[in-house]
């Protein structure tokens, strides 16, 4: 009997069968189902036991720093999540640290992340989804988001693997791509134009700058960006970093150049929601700009008032701000209320990207996709994995998100 069957409850097993056979299908479109169903199932159909959990930094350097309103980021200083079931079958996570973003640093995260890993090993097996409850008991509310999600994608990609399904079937199977975006962080006006200009040439249509700190100088860079990639389609992040009337004069500014960017993303500060309220419907009404809430939604009550109070047409999901179930209970309020969606993270290696990229292929349901931080590292980590060609990003057939780590090669 495969080990996968193996692992289930007596009583689980023609469960098990009859839903391994409607995962087997091949063709991405046929295997549409309503977003997260399967996944909802197995959180409740699926026991886990997990045998061994463990944490180690995972510091990987950047090709430059980078570069945003809130914070300047020298290299990348995360912690890898790696989880063993009692089958034998591995999951691998990923919680990012960014400084002013992330509520936690590198010495927290760990910290932290062995606490969960402890209580994984120590619990009795249990469902899928009571496991999930556990860690997110040990791990509760935004200022331990980020260890919650790398926790929560060891345990969900090591149960895909136990499975054998890919995640991005797991979680609606709409498709197995994605075409992102790339980040040009805050630089010069040359700068920002080199790698405009490189990036064109690489097949990246969507450039996501990064302003907030001195207006008139985001303007000179979106002029020098202009020059030399004038096809591309512009999102603004402003990262908290401007007034609501700073955002709207960038806006003016943009209009007066022929520009209209396609999305402009949290202009003001987390706290200002009158302010974020007034740039989204100015951006609206004068300029047909969609505002995308991002720090300003880091949970399931942001994103009721966010509708509520009309405050924005878009919606960040990343899974750091909310862990991975979080995220999940946020896309389903978002998408009843007919808000957009965007996907993004923070400074991350290919394994938080991979879940986050599968999860978004697999419920097909994001508008826009900023999955490019690894693209922005000097060194990859990760072995296997998805496959790349400039902002294209296919997930194969392989099990759980196929990418892994040579964990006796992370440094302690």
């Amino acid at each position: 009997m495969a080990a996968s069957l193996v692992a289930l409850p007596l009583h689980l097993r023609s469960n098990f069968r009859h839903w391994k056979k409607m995962c087997a299908v091949t063709s991405p479109v046929a295997a549409v189902q309503p977003a997260g169903l399967r996944f909802k199932d197995l959180m409740e159909t699926l026991t886990v036991d997990v045998q061994r959990a463990e944490s180690r930094p995972l510091d990987v350097p950047l090709i430059a720093p980078f570069t945003i309103a809130t914070t300047r980021l020298e290299k990348v200083e995360n912690v890898a999540v790696r989880i063993e079931l009692s089958n034998g079958f591995v999951g691998w996570g990923e919680a990012p640290i960014l400084p002013f973003v992330t509520a936690e640093d590198q010495s927290t995260a760990l910290a932290k992340a062995e606490e969960a890993c402890e209580m994984l090993t120590r619990r009795q097996a249990g469902a899928l989804g009571v496991v999930l409850r556990d860690i997110a008991g040990v791990l509760p509310g935004h200022e331990f988001a980020s260890v919650m999600a790398g926790i929560e994608m060891a345990l969900i990609d090591a149960v895909a693997n136990s499975i054998g399904v890919p995640l991005w079937r797991l979680f609606g199977g709409a498709s197995n791509t994605i075409t992102t975006d790339i980040t040009i962080p805050i630089v010069s006006p040359a700068e920002a134009a080199t790698l405009a200009s490189k990036y064109g040439k690489q097949g990246f249509q969507t450039l996501k700058l990064k302003v907030g700190k001195n207006l008139d100088a985001d303007i000179e860079v979106l002029q020098a960006i202009r020059a030399v990639h004038p096809g591309c389609s512009f999102i603004l992040d402003a990262n908290e970093g401007y007034t609501s009337s700073d955002a709207i004069r960038v806006l003016d500014k943009l209009h007066e150049m022929g520009v209209t960017p396609v999305l402009f993303e949290q202009p003001v500060h987390r706290d200002d929601w009158g302010g974020l309220g007034h740039v989204t419907r100015i951006a609206h009404e004068k300029y047909k700009v969609s505002v995308a809430a991002d720090e300003s939604c880091r949970s399931v009550a942001d994103t009721v008032r966010i509708v509520s109070e009309n405050l924005a047409g878009c919606i960040n999901i990343k899974l750091a701000k909310s862990g991975v179930i979080g995220a999940l209970e946020i896309i389903e309020v978002a998408r009843k209320s007919g808000l957009d969606l965007m996907i993004g993270g923070m400074v991350e290696t290919r394994l938080a990207m991979g879940f986050a990229g599968h999860l978004a292929a697999g419920l097909g349901c994001f508008k826009f996709i900023d999955l490019d931080t690894p693209l922005l590292l000097s060194e990859d980590p990760v072995i296997g994995g998805y496959q790349v060609s400039g902002s294209l990003y296919t997930f194969t057939n392989a099990r759980g998100q196929g990418g892994f780590l040579h964990w006796d090669n992370i440094l302690w």
